[in-house]
């Protein structure tokens, strides 16, 4: 199991806890979707996503599972903190092991997770595009975001 700086790669008897973050994450910052979409996506996550991606997370001490991201050709498509752990630096560190490790430097968050959306420009990202649906077609607007190329240049 590769390990660097607390972040390390979920297994697959993992899949539940992680599905048990995104769906606290999800139920705290995602107010503006009802139970039944939420419920749908919980499903789609399950069956399809998790595998769709490279998946990194954190852990605590217990080996609790307290944050994790997903990242597929360059871009994070998903990116979660369990509520509890909010605050604590582990969405930085997860996304900046995605930048650095995985070269992610793109990325969509819904137009109003304004948490998220503040977080990420925080970190160095700008809107750089939106679309009026999700990607199920859904009238949940999203903002597509780039990393801001700075001076250091990558190698690798």
């Amino acid at each position: 199991m590769y390990r660097h700086s607390g972040v390390q790669t979920p297994r697959l008897d993992d899949y539940p806890e992680l599905v048990r973050v995104w769906e606290a994450s999800v139920r705290a910052t995602h107010d503006f979707m009802p139970d039944s979409y939420i419920c749908l996506l919980r499903e789609l996550l399950q069956s399809q996503y998790l595998d769709a991606v490279m998946l990194i997370c954190c852990k605590d001490a217990r080996q609790r599972i307290t944050g994790f991201a997903g990242v597929a050709a360059g871009r994070v498509e998903m990116l979660f903190i369990d509520p509890a752990m909010r605050g604590q630096g582990l969405g930085k560190r997860l996304l900046r092991y995605a930048i650095d490790e995985l070269n992610a430097v793109a990325l969509d968050v819904n137009e109003q997770n304004t948490q998220a959306l503040a977080f990420y420009l925080h970190q160095g990202f700008e809107v750089v595009g939106r679309s009026e649906t999700d990607g199920m077609g859904q009238p949940y607007p999203l903002l597509h975001l780039r990393l801001i190329q700075t001076q250091s240049v990558q190698t690798g």
